[in-house]
């Protein structure tokens, strides 16, 4: 059993992207084939998928999630919205000088009150005077990573988004999809390879590093997603005929894997806390296409837990000396599961 220091390695901060490659599919995209190595253009992944394989998306939408407010009595507040709960709730992160109690109006974006409910854990829930997907587009900030070092600008709006998102939900970007554009999208249709979807609202979670050295202490953050019976279908022809199931992202994965705990992948609803380390056997997904993570990352973990421990350090020790760009706005690779 890995303990938490093992997913740590010296990251150069110039290699991680600080902005998007003015064409989504111009990314790198490293090619790990068994023990090999591979330094491709994200375009060749035509070349390295099959007819008959399955390309499964995440089509959830990045929300205008940040907000800069003030208290009824002055004081400054930041408030990062995690989950949509109905159409006038949220639960959020709120920073602010003093906690706010339950009843406190917080006025957002010199635009409207909320009030605030009670704790759910260590977030607040929020209530919002309107229809909260409406003000959140009107009056909100897209929240870039913390990692990526400038405001949101009009470039980031479509850039930090897939092509194919449609569910709004998410705070973060389901980021291997940045990657796919219009024209790649139909060169891999021309060439027989299947789409299906499936939606997980990726929360804030993802970026918060693992602190306990004891893995099996880490409590992992909850998610929302779902699978329709269509896309049920759709593993399940592919997998008849042969064919790969393809995630792309590491949300995609957690998605099915997490919808497929009884051994059989089930369409639904759920939330998922499923945490997968090495040593966790893959019940759906084949290959998988994901971008670099951040040390001590449950991501890193997910991955290595995907190709094996070692294969993944070598990978990411070739990424950082062949200069590939890291995080959200990187470069990717091209994994396949490693019984």
């Amino acid at each position: 059993m890995h303990s938490l220091s093992d997913y740590d390695f010296d990251l150069p901060p110039e290699l991680i992207a600080q902005t998007p490659l003015s064409e989504r599919s111009a990314s790198r995209l490293l090619h790990v084939d068994g023990e090999q190595l591979i330094d491709r253009q994200f375009t060749d992944i035509v070349d390295l998928l099959n007819a008959g394989d399955l390309l499964v998306f995440n089509d959830t939408r990045v929300l205008k999630a940040r907000f800069f407010g003030i208290k009824e009595t002055g004081g400054k507040v930041e408030v990062l919205v995690e989950r949509v709960v109905d159409d006038r709730t949220v639960h959020a992160q709120v920073r602010a000088s003093k906690s706010p109690p339950p009843g406190t109006r917080i006025r957002l974006a010199e635009a409207f009150d909320v009030v605030v409910g009670e704790r759910v854990g260590e977030f607040y829930t929020l209530v919002f005077p309107g229809d909260v997907f409406e003000l959140i587009e009107a009056h909100g900030r897209l929240p870039l990573p913390p990692y990526i070092e400038h405001d949101a600008d009009a470039f980031d709006e479509t850039r930090y988004q897939t092509v194919y998102a449609k569910h709004a939900g998410a705070v973060a970007a389901p980021t291997a999809g940045l990657h796919f554009d219009q024209a790649l999208l139909e060169r891999l249709r021309q060439k027989g390879i299947g789409f299906a979807y499936v939606t997980l609202h990726v929360g804030a979670g993802t970026f918060q590093p693992v602190r306990s050295e004891n893995l099996a202490e880490h409590k992992m953050h909850s998610e929302w997603y779902t699978i329709s019976e269509a896309t049920v279908d759709a593993v399940q022809a592919a997998k008849a005929a042969g064919g790969k199931v393809v995630a792309v992202g590491t949300t995609s994965l957690r998605a099915l894997e997490s919808a497929s705990q009884s051994g059989v992948l089930q369409s639904g609803s759920a939330d998922t806390a499923l945490f997968i380390t090495p040593g966790y056997a893959f019940k759906t997904v084949d290959r998988l296409v994901t971008n670099f993570h951040l040390p001590k990352s449950t991501l890193l973990m997910l991955v290595s837990a995907f190709v094996g421990y070692e294969r993944i350090r070598s990978a990411y020790a070739h990424a950082i000396a062949q200069r590939y760009r890291f995080f959200s706005y990187g470069d990717a690779m091209l994994l396949t599961y490693n019984v």
